[in-house]
């Protein structure tokens, strides 16, 4: 009676899928020709890239949430009287919510799910945002509240790595990486284009609940589309470099069997007639912990750490102190740019999928090997965004200092080709414990690069230095492209696209 409840299980778990063949990457693994079972949902869109587009809208939604709330508190701010260190403190307080959260998502993501830890994420930060109160008084209050939403989302990048870790196959990484995280750059030019009307209109309590809808909106999406590989698909996945979490552990009584004489699940039910029997096809080192001291020493580990730090180094710098060089350095307010303050965070939402579609090109056609491509794209990128950082303050005009920053962001987008995929490059198994270590330090490059950029110019004025000349900017300007060079240099240096982690 057990082997007959087994044959059920296993049956079910093939009858919930349809098995799919492609690439061939997966042969050199298991000399079968094909690139590991990918789902195809009930329509004719394989379920993989309904996953891709909802972490598509996931992270657009939370970039919405995020100039959102900026644009509401500082029209409350303003309103209230707030001064502008109590402002920056509370607009601050979200990146130490933040920086708390990324290695326990991954840790999380990997003990539970990503796609379990994803959906409690937003509840939790939409259920906040929604109570976040729009008193500009009440410090305290907003900065718990900001504390609570930077903590949550923190989970999320973690966790979207291990989803798409367990689905996206080697062949794909590349432009379903970059697609995901495009959204952040599109949310964040659209909240920037359309929230501003919201609070002129309605007021800050509109934007809060918006967004807490939207996120809200969201997670009913990702509860019904959004699903885990089938267990039924995990021997060839984990063979052709594809990532598993813990949670597959507590369930290995529906794993695939094999027929006698067959290993690893090679024959699966070729014949339902013949005597089966179930085996442990889940490779062992499953068992083991997480290898958290080989995580933390190993160098390609360490270069995509780098090139995340850099990249938001460059990526916040820009986004928080470009209207200020705007108004005090060139004179002109974002108000009558119109249109053009947009085209940066559009830059990088194209540049972004282009450097996604390149990459796997490379790949696929075997132009270059993985390791070549990775640092070709990430080399690449952080290279020109120097250069247009060191010509940003030759430029006395809004329009050049906007081309700067364009082609700056766009090709730092280009470079997430290389090191933002390189976790599942190197660690499909463990991609949301290494995307928590370094968007870790992504996010102290936030607070450092922010901070540092307001010392400099403190520095500048106490030596009686005119921030209103263009050319007094430099060092700001000049600290990223220097950190982007060097970046580049180690990336080249020690990044493989190479499992390290088995």
């Amino acid at each position: 009676e057990e082997e007959e409840e087994e044959k059920k299980a296993v049956c079910a778990c093939l009858r919930e899928s349809e098995l799919v063949h492609g690439g061939a990457a997966m042969a050199k693994h298991t000399g079968s020709g094909f690139n590991g079972w990918l789902l195809r949902t009930s329509s004719s869109i394989p379920q993989r890239y309904v996953v891709v587009f909802l972490t598509f809208l996931c992270t657009c939604v939370c970039y919405i949430e995020r100039v959102g709330f900026s644009v509401a508190y500082t029209a409350a701010a303003e309103k209230g009287g707030v001064d502008e260190g109590t402002k920056g403190f509370i607009l601050s307080s979200f990146f130490y919510g933040y920086v708390l959260s990324q290695v326990p998502g991954g840790w999380a993501a990997q003990l539970l799910g990503g796609r379990r830890v994803l959906l409690l994420s937003f509840c939790l930060w939409s259920i906040t945002c929604a109570l976040t109160p729009t008193d500009a008084g009440s410090v305290a209050a907003i900065v718990i509240a900001r504390l609570l939403v930077g903590v949550a989302q923190g989970f999320i990048f973690p966790s979207i790595h291990t989803v798409l870790a367990q689905w996206v196959p080697p062949h794909e990484r590349s432009r379903c990486v970059s697609l995901t995280t495009s959204g952040m750059y599109f949310g964040a030019a659209v909240g920037m284009l359309l929230l501003p009307s919201v609070v002129l209109n309605r007021g800050p309590r509109a934007v809060f609940l918006v967004e807490a809808a939207m996120g809200g909106g969201w997670a009913l999406i990702w509860l019904r589309y959004a699903s885990d590989p089938p267990l039924s698909a995990l021997p060839k996945a984990l063979a052709a470099g594809f990532g598993v979490s813990n949670v597959y552990q507590k369930n290995r009584s529906l794993l695939p069997v094999t027929v006698d004489g067959e290993e690893n699940g090679e024959g699966l039910l070729k014949d339902l007639g013949r005597k089966i029997k179930p085996v442990d096809v889940v490779d062992k080192s499953l068992d083991a912990g997480i290898p958290w001291s080989k995580i933390m020493l190993s160098l390609p580990v360490w270069a995509i750490v780098v090139s995340n730090f850099t990249f938001h180094y460059s990526l916040y710098v820009l986004m928080n102190w470009l209207p200020t060089y705007f108004s005090q350095g060139l004179r002109v307010t974002l108000k009558n740019l119109g249109f053009l303050k947009m085209l940066p965070y559009l830059n990088m939402f194209l540049f972004s999928n282009l450097g996604g579609v390149i990459a796997d090109l490379l790949i696929v056609r075997k132009i270059l090997s993985v390791t070549s491509t990775r640092k070709v794209l990430n080399t690449g990128g952080f290279t020109v965004a120097a250069m247009a950082l060191m010509l940003m303050t030759g430029f006395r005009s809004a329009t050049g200092a906007i081309l700067c920053s364009s082609v700056c962001l766009g090709f730092c987008a280009l470079s997430r080709a290389g090191f933002a995929v390189n976790h599942m490059d190197i660690a499909p198994r463990y991609a949301g414990i290494v995307m928590g270590v370094s968007n870790t330090a992504g996010t102290l490059a936030g607070i450092v690069g922010v901070g540092l950029t307001g010392k400099i110019l403190e520095t500048a004025k106490a030596r009686s230095m005119d921030i209103t000349d263009p050319h007094t900017w430099t060092t700001v300007f000049m600290a990223p492209a220097v950190l982007s060079l060097a970046s580049a240099a180690l990336f080249v240096a020690f990044a493989t696209g190479e499992r390290v982690f088995d």
